[in-house]
């Protein structure tokens, strides 16, 4: 397939073109080359999986908290080995992903000598889909759960006034004969760039996932991002989880809680300056039978009681669509894309 064929107003770029693509946008905006890869790379594939609300659209985001000055591009991890099952890095008031990057040599050879590691990034800015920072150690025969808080957006189950962000949880572990088993969801009843996409499009959401600025339950996507706020999802329980995920992500890494950080002299300024945990299990370590052969049991028994889409599912059928016919950007976003790298 060629780099780049037009549609009728679209066009299909590759994942390495699009890549590409967004690579001159973020070093044209003032992040190194590596940190320009890394984000790169990870928005691409949102877009590529069908994750639009992380993909491309998020673009803007970056580019507008770079300029801010509120996030720094250049920034460079410390990796600190200190314990037989721990890491910490502090990503220097830079971003997760290439925080982690630094971090996942070490992090994997813990897992496989002592059965588990943690991961505690602080210090650090998260703007993307969270699937993909665990998704790859499955493809190792890993299990790997992580925990990512965000700006204050999300009223507590009780409460009258946002304090949680919308502190998403992933999952990932391998199974045979298939691809890993995935999650990532938020905690809040609906993910902030989905209502942003909704407000963009003149969309109503359904009932239930926030309220306006008086606190009264809305529908307007544009009421909760101007000045309303999200609810969590399933009411105490999601409430519970977001709590613990405040705690994991934040109390335990040394970042800051969602409403710890203030922006306000950095208009422009997008991203959630917090902090995100990994734990990362060798299966291998366990007793019994062999895992990946233990989760295709159960995804068999999930089908064999009528479940036709398994978490995940969607993603690696887009995946796979993109890969065979390319990544589709209307016309619009493509033109803003080429702007935004100077082409």
């Amino acid at each position: 397939m060629s780099a780049l064929s037009d549609h009728a107003g679209s066009s299909t770029l590759s994942f390495s073109a699009l890549v590409s693509l967004l690579e001159k946008i973020f070093l044209r905006h003032g992040t190194s080359a590596e940190v320009a890869r890394a984000l790169a790379e990870n928005c691409a594939g949102a877009e590529r999986d069908g994750a639009h609300s992380h993909g491309v659209f998020r673009i803007p985001g970056y580019v507008s908290t770079l300029k801010s000055g509120w996030v720094n591009g250049q920034a460079v991890p410390t990796v600190e080995d200190v314990a037989s099952g721990f890491v910490r890095v502090d990503a220097g008031n830079g971003f997760a992903q290439p925080a982690l990057a630094a971090a996942r040599p070490l992090l994997v050879a813990k897992a496989r000598s002592a059965g588990i590691a943690v991961l505690a990034i602080r210090n650090s800015h998260h703007f993307a889909a969270l699937w993909p920072d665990v998704e790859p150690f499955a493809y190792e025969g890993l299990v790997a759960l992580s925990v990512v808080n965000s700006m204050t957006c999300v009223v507590p189950h009780g409460a009258d006034r946002p304090l949680f962000g919308t502190n998403p949880i992933a999952f990932a572990a391998p199974r045979a004969d298939g691809e890993p088993i995935v999650f990532d969801l938020a905690t809040s009843a609906i993910a902030h760039g989905d209502v942003q996409i909704a407000a963009r499009k003149g969309e109503s959401l359904p009932p239930g996932m926030g309220v306006d600025s008086l606190g009264q339950p809305t529908c307007d996507p544009k009421a909760i991002l101007e000045g309303g706020a999200l609810l969590p999802f399933g009411g105490h329980k999601g409430s519970a989880l977001s709590m613990m995920v405040e705690l994991l992500a934040a109390a335990l890494t040394g970042g800051n809680f969602s409403f710890e950080f203030d922006w306000h002299n950095h208009p422009g300024a997008k991203t959630p300056w917090t902090g995100q945990l990994l734990i990362v299990i060798d299966p291998s370590k366990a007793a019994g039978q062999n895992f990946a052969e233990r989760s295709q049991e159960l995804v068999r028994q999930m089908h064999g009681v009528g479940l036709r889409r398994l978490p995940g599912d969607r993603r690696h059928n887009e995946r796979s669509k993109s890969n065979e016919r390319g990544i589709a950007l209307d016309g619009q976003t493509l033109a803003q894309l080429r702007e935004l790298a100077g082409l």
